[in-house]
């Protein structure tokens, strides 16, 4: 577990994995992942899955579910972009490399707006698992408040 754990945080289910959304701010060379994507909102999205000590994906426009580890170039593609039709198949590829990951999960906990849950968070919820979204409905203002509060 995490060293430096906030008191007042939010504590996940013991059997979950966390979805996070990557973000348009971008270094302009290769890199992992998880230090690719360099928003504010990511980073703090970050490291309140790395205090969490869940395992964490990254869920990308381009690449679909990404592990933080793995090294990927920067790129320009948002699913606000996609048609309905194209967000459905990024969903189905999503599920699908994410199948491998899911034995014993019980919760999957999405940091990550609509477009990126809209037909991953059924598909989870149709299987038996839940669906958490700690952030949903929250102005971005709100969720930089909430992520600070649960980081102190």
């Amino acid at each position: 577990m995490h060293q430096n754990r906030p008191r007042t945080a939010l504590r996940l289910p013991t059997a979950s994995l966390c979805l996070v959304s990557c973000a348009a701010d971008k270094l302009d060379r290769p890199a992992p992942a998880k230090d690719l994507y360099t928003s504010d909102l990511f980073v703090k999205t970050r490291r309140f899955v790395e205090i969490q000590d869940k395992r964490w994906f990254i869920l990308s426009a381009k690449h679909g579910l990404v592990d933080p580890n793995e090294e990927i170039a920067p790129y320009e593609k948002t699913l606000k972009e996609m048609g309905k039709a194209a967000r459905r198949d990024w969903a189905a590829a999503v599920l699908n490399a994410l199948e491998p990951h899911l034995e014993g999960v019980r919760a999957v906990v999405f940091l990550a707006g609509e477009r990126y849950r809209e037909f991953v968070a059924p598909a989870l919820s149709d299987r038996g698992i839940e669906v958490q979204v700690p952030m949903q409905g929250m102005r971005i203002g709100k969720q930089f408040a909430w992520l600070d509060r649960m980081n102190a």
